[in-house]
């Protein structure tokens, strides 16, 4: 049993799940590891804003851990900022890493293979489940999230701010993943079983963007984004 574990935490449906899971299973989670965009102060790729994300930590009770990268930031320097925060936490006695991550092989191999590197292990409650039946169980399980970021390749911007529930599942196109494994969308969960008390949000403004691939060249697909707010505040 881990004793002591850090969850990396992206503000959305799949992190949340695997900490249901991992409590289930008697994991202690002791800290929440999150990625942010210098730049723009909000989760990379889900565009949360950081103050929300400070309230969903603050509503589990548990230490966040925020690593402020570059809006596009080149793989060394990830990989050095990780390192350097993992390194951190290991002198805090803490050697496992948990991921929500699902079904994607590579991504999975380059986490084990930087872990290995820091000497940590990992933990993957999710992997190979059923995307669908996931999504059933946390609709089941009470979790409550809606889509703040979906790639217009494969939705279109009618699905911003829909709930994570059965209805969605009916509704999704044949060639998107249940849980949006593949990209095709990111969510943000503002209610939860081990929240203290459900976030209060409000929909904003909805804003389109494309991004530069690193080779000079904008990607074939752009990405919409539903700014969420709150007028709460974190503590």
């Amino acid at each position: 049993m881990e004793n002591k574990v850090v969850l990396n935490w992206s503000s959305g449906k799949d992190a949340a799940m695997a900490y249901h899971l991992l409590t289930q299973q008697g994991v202690a989670v002791s800290q929440l590891l999150t990625t942010l965009s210098a730049d723009y102060n909000r989760v990379f790729m889900h565009g949360v804003r950081e103050e929300l994300l400070d309230m969903q930590a603050h509503r589990m009770g548990l230490p966040l851990v925020k690593v402020k990268l570059p809006a596009s930031p080149n793989d060394e320097l990830y990989k050095n900022a990780m390192l350097n925060v993992l390194t951190t936490f290991k002198e805090s006695g803490i050697t496992t890493a948990a991921y929500g991550d699902i079904f994607l092989e590579d991504l999975r191999t380059y986490r084990e293979q930087q872990l290995a590197i820091a000497e940590f292990k990992a933990l993957f409650p999710l992997w190979k489940k059923d995307t669908r039946q996931l999504v059933a169980d946390v609709e089941d399980a009470g979790i409550e999230a809606i889509i703040v970021c979906l790639n217009d390749k494969y939705l279109d911007k009618s699905f911003l701010g829909r709930k994570i529930d059965r209805q969605l599942l009916a509704d999704l196109p044949a060639n998107v993943d249940a849980c949006g494994e593949n990209g095709e969308f990111h969510t943000f969960v503002y209610n939860a079983p081990f929240f203290s008390a459900p976030i209060n949000i409000t929909q904003g403004e909805a804003v389109h963007k494309k991004y530069d691939s690193g080779d000079g060249k904008v990607w074939d697909s752009g990405f919409w984004f539903l700014d969420v707010m709150t007028a709460e505040y974190s503590n």
